[in-house]
C-alpha cells in the first residue's frame, strides 16, 4: 500500500502581508506588491525594483532576542511554521519521533553576511579587519543547514530535517523530499516549504551582472510582466510558505481538514547550461509527464497550471513549449498563471509560494490571473489569466518550477479523496 500525502496546514509570509489570508487576498484581487527598493540604499544598481516583506517581527510574535540573532530569511521560516501548524490543529499534539522538517532556500542566509561582511572588511584587500567584531552566531548564517535546525528546534521535532537548495526549484523540492519520507515511513507529519530574504547587496549585483532583472526601475508597480510582450526580466522578492504534510491516515483519524493532496512529484535537470534554457522544454515537459504518471492522471485532468513565469523573455517562451509538449492540445484549453507578477521572484522561496497558491485555488475554487499582462507574446500564446481571477472547480492543478542551473520540478496538487481504506490506495 502507497501512503498518500495530504496538505492540512499553511503558513504565509509574503510581500503584501503577513500570513495566508493576507497573501491570498493579494493576489486573487490581482494587486501588486512590487516597489522600489527600500532595504538598503540601491540607487547604483542596474534594477532596483523589489517585491519586500513590510513587517514588524516583534508584533508578529517574535521575541527580540530572536529578531536580534536570527536572519530574515529565518523569521520568515518559523513565522510561517508557527502559522502552518497551528492551521493544522497539531500545535500541542506533534509527535516529536514521527515529525520531521524540509526547509528549502536558494541563497541561505546571504541578508545576514552580506551585513557582516560589511562588519568585519574594510572593502579593501585585506578581507578582515577584526573578527572580533563578527556577531557570535555569524556561523548560523554561514550554512543554510540552520534554517531547518531552527523550525526543529521551535517544534521540538527529532524526525528527520534538511535544507533542499535546488536553486529557484527548492521551494518545489523541498515539499517533494518531504513528500517521499511520508511514503516510505520516515515520518508521519513533515513541517516542509521554503524560505528566502535575498534583498541585499550581494544579490542585486549577481542577478544586476547577468541583466536577468527588470530595469523598468521608473513603474515598479508593474515591472513583473511574465507572458506580456514588453516583458524585460523579473522582479527579485522574498517572503517564505510553510505547509503540513501528513499521511492521510493519520490526518483523517484526528479529524484533521484536508486541504489537497499531493499526488505527483518530479524533478529534471537539463544538463546544459547555468542559467541557459533549451527552447523545447523538454526537461520540464518530462517532469510534468512523471509527476502526472506518479498521480496516475492523464494531461487532460489538469484544471488549473501555477506556471513558473519569471518575466524573462527565455523562461516564458521556454515554458510555453514545455506545456505544448507535456499536456498535448490540452494545453490550449487550460488555464495558467503567474503569481510572479503580484509579489515578484523570491527565488529559492518561490516554489512553496505557489504550491500554498494551487492548494487554495483547489480549496476556494479561485484561482488568481496574471497581473500586468496586457500585451500577450505571440509566443506565448496560451491561456495566461491575464489580469482578473477565475472561480470554477479545479480539482487537479499542476505546479512547476524552472531554475538557474537547468533544475525543472513539477508537482501534481489533487482534491482529497479518502477511500474506504482509510487512506491507502
Amino acid at each position: 500500500m502507497t501512503r498518500r500525502v495530504v496538505v492540512t496546514g499553511i503558513g504565509v509570509v509574503a510581500p503584501g502581508g503577513v500570513g495566508t489570508k493576507n497573501f491570498w487576498s493579494l493576489i486573487t484581487e490581482g494587486r501588486t506588491a512590487t516597489r522600489t527598493v527600500s532595504l538598503f540604499d540601491a540607487s547604483a544598481f542596474r534594477s532596483r525594483v523589489a517585491a519586500e516583506v513590510d513587517f514588524d517581527p516583534v508584533a508578529h510574535g517574535l521575541t527580540p532576542q530572536e529578531v536580534r540573532r536570527l536572519d530574515r530569511a529565518a523569521q520568515f521560516a518559523l513565522l510561517s511554521a508557527r502559522e502552518a501548524v497551528a492551521d493544522s490543529g497539531l500545535a500541542d499534539t506533534l509527535e516529536p519521533d514521527r515529525t520531521g522538517v524540509s526547509i528549502g532556500s536558494a541563497v541561505g542566509l546571504t541578508m545576514s553576511l552580506d551585513a557582516e561582511y560589511g562588519v568585519v572588511s574594510n572593502g579593501g584587500r585585506d578581507w578582515l579587519v577584526d573578527p572580533a567584531y563578527a556577531v557570535p552566531h555569524l556561523y548560523e548564517y554561514l550554512v543554510p543547514s540552520s534554517l531547518a535546525a531552527e523550525v526543529a528546534k521551535d517544534f521540538g521535532t527529532g524526525g528527520p530535517a534538511a535544507v533542499i537548495s535546488t536553486g529557484c526549484t527548492s521551494g518545489l523540492d523541498s515539499l517533494g523530499h518531504a513528500v517521499e519520507l511520508i511514503r516510505e515511513g520516515s515520518a508521519d507529519v513533515m513541517i516542509a516549504g521554503a524560505a528566502e530574504a535575498p534583498i541585499s547587496p550581494i544579490t542585486l549585483a549577481c542577478f544586476d551582472a547577468i541583466k536577468a532583472t527588470t530595469p523598468r526601475n521608473d513603474d515598479p508597480e508593474h515591472a513583473s510582466r511574465p507572458f506580456d510582450r514588453t516583458r524585460n526580466g523579473f522582479v527579485l522578492g522574498e517572503g517564505s510558505a510553510v505547509m503540513v504534510l501528513e499521511d492521510l491516515r493519520h490526518a483523517v483519524r484526528r479529524g484533521a481538514t484536508v486541504y489537497a493532496e499531493i499526488s505527483g512529484y518530479a524533478s529534471r535537470c537539463n544538463a546544459y547550461h547555468m542559467t541557459g534554457l533549451r527552447p523545447d522544454g523538454k526537461e520540464m515537459a518530462e517532469a510534468i509527464r512523471v509527476a502526472l504518471d506518479e498521480a496516475r492522471l492523464p494531461a487532460d485532468a489538469v484544471d488549473y497550471v501555477n506556471a513558473h513565469g519569471s518575466g524573462t523573455k527565455q523562461n516564458d517562451r521556454h515554458e510555453t513549449a514545455a506545456f505544448k509538449l507535456a499536456l498535448g492540445d490540452h494545453a490550449r484549453r487550460t488555464p495558467i498563471s503567474s503569481i510572479k507578477s503580484m509579489i515578484g521572484h523570491s527565488l529559492g522561496a518561490i516554489g512553496s509560494l505557489e504550491v500554498a497558491a494551487s492548494v487554495l485555488a483547489i480549496a476556494t475554487g479561485v484561482i488568481p490571473p496574471t497581473a500586468n499582462l496586457h500585451e500577450a507574446d505571440p509566443e506565448c500564446d496560451l491561456d495566461y489569466t491575464p489580469l482578473t481571477a477565475r472561480e470554477g472547480r479545479y480539482d487537479t492543478v499542476l505546479s512547476v518550477g524552472s531554475g538557474f542551473g537547468g533544475f525543472q520540478s513539477a508537482m501534481v496538487l489533487t482534491r482529497p479523496e479518502p477511500d474506504e481504506n482509510g487512506g491507502a490506495r
